[in-house]
């Protein structure tokens, strides 16, 4: 087999004639059967199109494969097998061009514009995929006008191609390349890039790509999406899978979560988790969405006026991954009534053998357990506050509000007033 180019894109030889040793016209090419090979996939068949039907070619029978023309040794088309489909056979035109890939350098959900195909060992096999715009214009046949518009304007038009390696098949062994992922680097993209890629993709390729994650950057995604997509997704998933995911989150998106799904699916996810993260998450639950209550996390940085700077920041260090906000410690007795507070800065500034007392700010400022989301919101912004504490209606810190939480609160009112 001989190759003008050592690479060469699948639009510039896709309907080009397929000839004989002759010179005669056997038909088009009309698409490439891939395999899996020791570095890339490889061409295993050619198909051939001739008067509305199709005829397959091995790759060793193929002579010359160049931009303007194919060749093979046979001396007539139906010397080549009718083609038949086979269930799982992945076509190169049909099967990856025009597909969704999700692109991780760019967290998104990019098209398929064209394929570079090169020759390594005599053999046939696919590269990279093209997701730029000049793969787009290449495969249109304007490539060359869009350079001259370039040049123009004096701008490049850029080329961008993801190489095999990172491109692989969502399901294996199947044709339906609705997705292509680069599965090791799935946990390195953001949940609410994440979040963004599951809402451009097939719902049936959902359930697998939360399968290439872990469950604590799956809650974090579920938590990103709006809730009827949320819900749609969490349908994807099965039960056990689903309480799983529920456990590695914050307490209060896990409550957020469930107060979107109908009672009864909230309930079976609440019987199948840890009881005492159940009862936790039961309590948010009990209070309005958008209330102190519904709004808060359980878990803050608790301290005792009579620790010491040192004392504190060993404490830190034991149980900083379990609180979602470290910003504050909260200093409260042994009735968990409020008796000031310290910042982290003012805990790294002062020496270690420093009382939590002799450092806490004793005028707080707090919210009550019934206060909404507005009357937060002002406090937040007011006062300068990362997170404000929440006092319950027996005077006792049952939680804190972050600033974060109140905004994605507030977030797609201000999004669906945008899009008016």
């Amino acid at each position: 087999m001989s190759m003008e180019y050592s690479e060469i894109y699948l639009s510039s030889v896709i309907g080009r004639h397929v000839i004989n040793n002759r010179g005669e016209t056997l038909g088009l090419l009309h698409d490439l059967v891939m395999v899996p090979g020791d570095v890339f996939p490889e061409v295993s068949h050619i198909v051939i199109r001739h008067r509305n039907r199709k005829y397959v070619f091995l790759w060793s029978e193929v002579t010359l494969f160049t931009h303007i023309v194919v060749s093979v040794g046979s001396m007539r088309t139906d010397a080549g097998k009718p083609y038949q489909h086979n269930e799982g056979e992945i076509l190169v035109r049909r099967d990856i061009l025009d597909k969704q890939i999700v692109d991780v350098n760019g967290a998104k959900v990019v098209r398929v514009n064209d394929i570079k195909l090169g020759n390594l060992d005599q053999k046939l096999c696919i590269f990279s995929v093209d997701i730029s715009f000049r793969g787009l214009l290449r495969r249109l046949g304007y490539e060359r006008f869009g350079d001259w518009v370039a040049s123009l304007m004096k701008k490049e038009i850029p080329q961008n191609e993801i190489s095999w390696e990172y491109v692989q098949p969502l399901e294996a062994h199947s044709s339906k390349l609705a997705l292509n992922i680069a599965r090791n680097q799935m946990n390195e993209i953001h949940p609410a890039d994440l979040a963004d890629i599951i809402e451009n993709i097939p719902i049936q390729n959902i359930r697998t790509l939360l399968d290439t994650i872990d469950p604590e950057t799956t809650g974090e995604t579920i938590y990103e999406l709006e809730s009827d997509m949320r819900n749609l997704v969490i349908n994807q998933l099965d039960s056990k899978q689903m309480s799983d995911i529920l456990e590695e989150m914050e307490l209060d998106e896990a409550a957020d979560i469930l107060s979107d799904l109908p009672e009864e699916k909230a309930q079976e996810l609440l019987e199948m988790m840890d009881e005492e993260d159940a009862e936790e998450i039961q309590e948010l639950l009990e209070h309005e969405e958008d209330s102190a209550g519904g709004l808060m996390t359980l878990d803050f940085f608790r301290l005792s006026s009579n620790l010491t700077v040192g004392d504190a920041l060993a404490r830190l260090k034991e149980c900083g991954d379990e609180i979602e906000t470290v910003y504050y410690g909260f200093v409260v007795d042994q009735d968990d009534r409020l008796e000031g507070i310290v910042s982290l800065k003012e805990l790294l500034m002062n020496p270690v053998d420093t009382y939590i007392s002799e450092i806490m700010k004793e005028n707080i400022k707090s919210v009550k357990i019934d206060s909404e989301s507005e009357d937060i919101l002002e406090t937040l912004s007011k006062y300068d506050l990362v997170s404000v504490p929440v006092i319950d209606e027996n005077g006792r810190m049952a939680g804190i509000v972050t600033v974060d939480d109140v905004l994605a609160h507030y977030l797609p009112q201000i999004l669906k007033i945008k899009r008016r």
